[in-house]
């Protein structure tokens, strides 16, 4: 895993094609899971975060932040991830309600109500 901002070494690497591209919008921020090609036809990950933000003078710009993750680190990514999600859920996130996460709850909650139809409203 590379931050752009400190590994420009391989940066020709990384000018590849884009072969496939995940959006995920979640609240104010989008994360872009981009898959690329090398030159070399070698591929490689990159997540972005974009955050949309308003200038002074009215204007929306957008915070980027960038990591490249390369083939050799997906599993210890993956299970770094991983332990620290489950962590959170563990120890972090009792009672509240907001998360996902809590399936039974879910279920409690949409006991007390039958379907509506926006028709009917």
């Amino acid at each position: 895993m590379y931050s752009e901002e400190f590994d420009e070494v391989n940066a020709q690497d990384r000018s590849g094609e884009d072969v496939y591209s995940k959006p995920v919008r979640a609240g104010k921020r989008t994360y872009f899971f981009d898959v690329k090609t090398t030159k070399g036809n070698d591929y490689y990950l990159t997540i972005t975060e974009s955050k949309r933000k308003l200038e002074k003078d009215g204007r929306f710009a957008y915070d980027k932040h960038k990591i490249f993750l390369y083939k050799e680190d997906f599993d210890k990514f993956t299970d770094g991830l991983q332990e620290v999600i489950n962590y959170i859920r563990e120890n972090c996130l009792q009672g509240d309600a907001g998360l996902e996460g809590s399936k039974s709850e879910e279920k409690d909650f949409d006991k007390g109500f039958s379907d509506v139809k926006f028709e009917e409203l």
